[in-house]
């Protein structure tokens, strides 16, 4: 078994669930209050600032120019979602002054520090692990949206997000992401697989915790 599928197996009851939340409903369904939406992007906003900084420890960690220049690629692109000016949060009006403003949720902060640390602590292959379970997880949620209600991509206001996650162009990095992880862990023990899981496990946790963190907009 790929490392990446026993991580996924490990996690599936998280994952299960992942659509069945009331943020993700709302989402899919188009009944999702906007304010719940606008608080999701703006603490998203934040969390992906600490998500980059993760990615530029695995590429100081990164055991070759290949790898480090997966992990700097991804900082790149977001980059572009870290413009205010872009997407939902010009849709929102949101501005720089607001995002400055707010602080993370204890759930954000929480997530993001536990990334931190095991890019800081651990090697490339934990770091991976680490940002699978974001990266993919909005793939495979996109795309259960798509399957239960076709008609959501035609959505006005959350069109936007559920086709960007499903896209082809979107899915083509997270194959990158996880055969990278599958080769470099190949090689790895059964207690070294066991920590990767402990890793992925707690991150799909806190996916879950985000967005219920959404759901009730608490700090």
């Amino acid at each position: 078994m790929k490392t990446s599928e026993r991580l996924l197996n490990a996690s599936k009851t998280i994952w299960d669930a992942y659509n069945e939340h009331p943020f993700v409903l709302g989402i899919q369904n188009g009944t999702l209050e906007r304010d719940k939406f606008r608080y999701y992007i703006m603490q998203d906003f934040l969390y992906l600032k600490d998500y980059a900084k993760t990615y530029a420890v695995g590429v100081a960690k990164a055991k070759s120019v290949e790898t480090a220049n997966l992990f700097a690629k991804y900082i790149n692109v977001m980059n572009g979602e870290l413009d205010v000016h872009k997407g939902y949060m010009g849709k929102f009006a949101v501005t720089q002054e607001e995002i400055d403003a707010m602080k993370p949720s204890l759930d954000n902060l929480s997530y993001t520090s536990y990334m931190v640390r095991v890019a800081y602590d651990e090697s490339e292959v934990e770091v991976l692990a680490a940002v699978l379970s974001c990266a993919y997880s909005y793939e495979v949620i996109a795309k259960k949206i798509v399957a239960n209600r076709p008609e959501s991509v035609d959505d006005p206001f959350y069109g936007d997000w559920i086709r960007g996650y499903a896209s082809d162009e979107y899915a083509a990095g997270n194959v990158i992401l996880i055969e990278t992880l599958d080769r470099l862990s190949a090689h790895y023990t059964e207690e070294q697989l066991r920590h990767l899981e402990d890793i992925f496990i707690a991150c799909s946790r806190y996916e879950m915790a985000f967005w219920q963190m959404a759901w009730e907009m608490r700090l």
